[in-house]
């Protein structure tokens, strides 16, 4: 294949994994507990993969070599967020190997060898690899391919084996992280390597994309109601320079934050760090190498807008007519709203403003258990109870 039929064909698979990245962008933003409920994931890595195409669109490179380069090095440049830079990571892996392939065409084989390669370089880029995330995935994806290569089969043929074993493996996330099965979601990392595969795929086969998948079950309240970050700042940003030394630069790093990726060669760096001091991980950037695509996201506000989206959409779910009711009382705003979101579990729901140390009175309680009884009309609700119905 020429270096024309190489470039239309990554231009191809990108472009599909884009698109079925973005149908599914929302469900999977929804999906993100781990490693903090920011409820971003989706969105990262559509954005990752969207400065991957544009790279693949601007690029004069001359060989496969240089193209597959131009690739790996797009993906870094645009990486964003954790998921974001361990895909950088993914695709830097596989364009590793796919870029020496001699073949006109890549074969089950190759690809088999792009994927361990990819699952090696994921593996690689986190200091403490958890399993039931995108790296559980990626390798069980790579492990279906080895299996598979023997046989020789056709490359659409095993990229919809791919799929197959992806879906598998983003179920069983659950089983393996605590945080997953507690709140009862897959891994959204996971969830979106799977719709790239998807992406791809279906651009090889010849087939349109699948429908985007309907949002399973809304999230319960497990999946709603998440801790905050330890830290308050996703920062992300790029070091360009000569000679840069990544495993130096992530001792600095690794003693003012967490969820820490510092991932790239010699020449660019890109790092991923979860802090309470955006500017001293700048700081200790500058101080190597030039700094550009700086990202610093408030964890904190983005875990409370999430909460609120969800909470919303549940809200919004049709439920069968109660047959009960409960009266709680509660101290605090934010109590009252886990509360009021119970409502669709729960039946109607009034929640009287009390605590230790302002009890409410017994005809408070009784006028709201009367209220909801029916006993009294609709706008003669009891001071300061609050009605929430399904």
């Amino acid at each position: 294949m020429s270096l024309n039929g190489d470039l239309a064909v990554v231009q191809l698979v990108v472009g599909s994994a884009l698109a079925s990245l973005e149908a599914n962008r929302s469900r999977i933003d929804d999906l993100n507990v781990y490693p903090v409920p920011d409820g971003d994931t989706g969105t990262n890595l559509t954005m990752t993969v969207r400065a991957l195409a544009e790279a693949v669109d601007n690029t004069s490179a001359a060989s496969r070599e240089s193209l597959a380069r131009d690739v790996a090095r797009g993906a870094l440049m645009g990486a964003r967020g954790n998921s974001g830079v361990i895909l950088s990571q993914i695709v830097r892996g596989a364009t590793d190997v796919l870029g020496e392939a001699s073949a006109p065409t890549i074969d089950a084989r190759a690809a088999a060898q792009a994927l361990r390669g990819a699952s090696d370089a994921a593996y690689r880029a986190v200091r403490r690899p958890v399993e039931g995330t995108m790296l559980s995935v990626i390798r069980e994806l790579a492990e279906e391919a080895e299996a598979r290569a023997p046989e020789k089969p056709a490359i659409e043929e095993l990229l919809l084996g791919l799929v197959l074993r992806g879906e598998a493996a983003v179920a069983r996330t659950p089983e393996q992280l605590q945080v997953l099965r507690d709140a009862g979601v897959v891994d959204a990392g996971g969830a979106g390597l799977l719709e790239l595969v998807r992406g791809i795929a279906a651009a090889v086969s010849g087939e349109a994309l699948p429908q985007a998948l309907p949002a399973e079950a809304h999230p319960g309240i497990e999946a709603i109601h998440q801790e905050l970050s330890r830290y308050r700042y996703c920062t992300v940003f790029l070091i360009e320079g000569d000679g840069l030394d990544r495993e130096a630069l992530e001792k600095q790093l690794e003693k003012i934050g967490d969820s820490l990726l510092v991932v790239g060669d010699r020449d660019a760096i890109k790092v991923h760090v979860h802090t309470d001091d955006p500017g001293a991980a700048l700081s200790l950037g500058s101080a190597v190498g030039t700094i550009d695509r700086i990202e610093i996201a408030n964890m904190h506000e983005q875990t409370q807008q999430r909460e609120e989206r969800l909470l919303a959409a549940v809200s919004d779910v049709p439920t069968e007519r109660a047959t009960t009711g409960v009266v709680a009382v509660v101290a605090g705003n934010g109590n009252r709203r886990l509360f009021e979101s119970l409502a669709k579990d729960v039946g109607p729901l009034h929640v009287v403003e009390g605590g230790q140390t302002m009890n409410p009175s017994t005809a408070d309680l009784l006028a709201a258990v009367q209220y909801l009884l029916g006993d009294l009309d609709a706008d003669a609700s009891p001071s300061g109870a609050r009605k929430v119905t399904q």
